[in-house]
């Protein structure tokens, strides 16, 4: 089986060290860049499809998460609050949603703006215990991919609709192997805010929005503040997990008195949908390091190219046509030392995507010769058509190696 812990080490992505602490894994260069072009990539996804984006403080007064029912509802996974004074505590955010709110509400909204889509990849912090923690898995300092959708009640369906099939786009482009869907709902000896017609209401628009579907309900599976749709997806030993999910909320629109200007000119109540494409970074790449075993695909592979010089003769060669990837928007690196076939191998295990090997005949023609890492050999090609096949594939979010 494969353990992400283990890839992790090898592939030098994460490093866990106890001077860090427990849950607080250190994202290493290699880590890094693959985690950069996922970010990159699902801002532009979301920035297409309408949403706008913040950055909020990691941390807020703790009137906030009082008001927002955190420390109510959910104190027991959350840090002890910070006291400065006795009039001044703050508190480490478990979650996005309060802030968002205090975006929402920074100045008066009228229903031609909705439905405002509000995205951040924003920190929270969750106090789990030391015996659950493991690489990326389970952390207690969390980079989340999180959005709230305000929205009318009429809207919630189409709303819904296009979050699911967002969803299925960045899935796509990740790898990620789809199993289906799960309505979670309230269960017996739960806390939940809220009313039983409000979570009845917020439970038939889930239903509708996921009608012609087929899914599952699970009782007691829910938010504390509301019922969800949970994208379960297939780990490479064919065990279902949850990245994905799309949660209604009427509770905190109300507690934080949220409004708007409606058609006729009265005020109403904006149904808050919390909703994450990817989920947090760390569980994210937990689950793409296994499912993957570190090969992922060449748009957010840590180093896409490989250029192998076969002798000394051809460095100069090498070196330019590194600059011209780099130039191209790739990620690349030279290995000049060693045997040809050990560098090659080399690659491979370090799961690069494309060896690009100049010999002298290569060099003369002004081609490359690509090795792939599941050792498919490319027929020599000109060093321009091999350079825009590669930088085509990568604009492509593409998860295959040739076209």
């Amino acid at each position: 089986m494969v353990d992400h812990r283990r890839l992790g080490r090898e592939l030098e992505l994460f490093h866990a060290d106890p001077l860090s602490g427990a849950g607080l894994p250190i994202w290493l260069p290699a880590g890094a860049a693959a985690r950069h072009s996922v970010e990159e990539y699902v801002r532009e996804l979301e920035r297409r499809a309408g949403y706008q984006h913040v950055y909020s403080p990691p941390l807020g007064k703790r009137e906030l998460f009082e008001l927002s029912g955190h420390l109510g509802y959910f104190a027991d996974d959350m840090f002890p609050v910070l006291r400065l004074s006795a009039d001044d505590e703050f508190v480490l955010r478990p979650a996005l949603c309060p802030h968002h709110a205090l975006v929402y509400r920074a100045r008066g909204r009228s229903y031609r703006e909705l439905p405002l889509r509000i995205a951040e990849l924003g920190g929270m912090y969750r106090s789990e215990r030391s015996g659950v923690l493991g690489g990326l898995s389970r952390v207690r300092a969390i980079s989340l991919n999180d959005a709230h959708n305000f929205c009318a009640v009429g809207q919630v369906g189409a709303e819904v609709a296009e979050i699911l099939d967002l969803i299925q786009v960045a899935h796509a482009a990740l790898g990620v192997r789809p199993a289906g869907f799960r309505l979670s709902l309230r269960g017996p000896g739960e806390k939940y805010l809220g009313d039983d017609e409000m979570w009845q209401h917020a439970e038939n628009l889930l239903r509708d929005a996921l009608s012609g579907l087929p899914y599952v309900e699970a009782a007691g599976e829910a938010a504390f503040y509301g019922p969800k749709i949970d994208i379960q997806i297939l780990d490479g030993a064919g065990r279902e997990s949850t990245i994905s999910t799309i949660q209604l909320d009427f509770d905190k629109p109300a507690r934080f008195d949220l409004s708007y200007t409606d058609s006729s000119g009265g005020r109403s109540r904006p149904v808050m949908v919390h909703r994450s494409l990817v989920g947090s970074m760390e569980r994210l790449f937990a689950y793409l390091i296994e499912v993957h075993s570190g090969a992922f695909p060449a748009w957010y592979a840590p180093v896409q190219v490989q250029v192998l010089p076969v002798g000394p003769e051809q460095l100069d060669a090498a070196e330019a046509f590194r600059r011209d990837c780099v130039r191209a928007g790739l990620r690349a690196e030279l290995v000049g030392d060693g045997s040809l076939g050990a560098r090659v191998r080399g690659a491979a295990q370090r799961r690069v995507p494309y060896a690009a090997v100049l010999g002298a005949r290569e060099v003369s023609s002004g081609q490359v010769a690509l090795r792939l890492r599941d050792g498919r050999a490319v027929e020599p090609m000109a060093a321009p058509d091999a350079l825009r096949m590669i930088a085509g594939i990568v604009a492509a979010h593409s998860v295959e190696l040739l076209p």
